[in-house]
């Protein structure tokens, strides 16, 4: 008989638009879970979810395909996003000169690096502009300057109006965010 446990009880979170929002709790806390469930992966036992307009998900561990390149990538989730050839090719232009990894653009992703491949995993959840971007361990993989290039990228899009939340077990660049909150034992609370 299976065991049940209970990971998460009683979440209650806002991300509004024009906000960054952090989310931190350690290893195993339920940071992932939570993800998983509002973007659809996964099913809740109780409560409900609203959401409102598109959703970009950058998940921890980027849903990429070995043998594609970047820019097969980008027509692939072109079409999941509903986006023509125009929008499309302005997206990807627009992300490899902002993460800086145009020279990729034909690479097929078993000859990405980690952090190469990181990149593309968030230049896929951004390509469509989405209202609300969800961020698990975004930087993962990244050198200081895409690293710092990331979080300018985050400001550029908040100020545009994008709802943001990364979620991560450590965030050391608190002063960026509107607010932390902390997941711990199931509960969301807010420092």
């Amino acid at each position: 008989m299976a065991k049940h446990v209970d990971v998460l009880n009683g979440v209650d979170l806002t991300v509004r638009s024009g906000e960054m929002v952090g989310l931190v709790g350690e290893n195993g806390s339920g940071k992932s879970t939570l993800m998983k469930i509002i973007v659809g992966l996964l099913g809740r036992d109780t409560g409900t979810i609203e959401r409102e307009g598109s959703l970009g998900y950058c998940p921890q561990v980027p849903l990429v395909w070995e043998t594609l390149t970047v820019a097969e990538h980008f027509a692939l989730f072109a079409k999941a996003y509903r986006m023509d050839d125009d929008q499309m090719h302005h997206a990807l232009d627009e992300l490899l000169d902002e993460l800086q990894f145009r020279k990729y653009r034909d690479y097929r992703v078993s000859d990405l690096s980690g952090g190469t491949r990181q990149k593309l995993n968030l230049a896929i959840s951004l390509m469509h502009n989405p209202d609300l971007l969800l961020l698990d361990e975004p930087y993962t993989g990244f050198d200081w300057e895409t690293y710092m290039r990331f979080w300018d990228l985050s400001e550029t899009r908040r100020q545009q109006g994008m709802a943001i939340l990364i979620v991560s077990h450590m965030i050391t660049e608190n002063k960026r965010l509107d607010r932390v909150q902390h997941l711990r034992a199931g509960r969301i609370e807010q420092t």
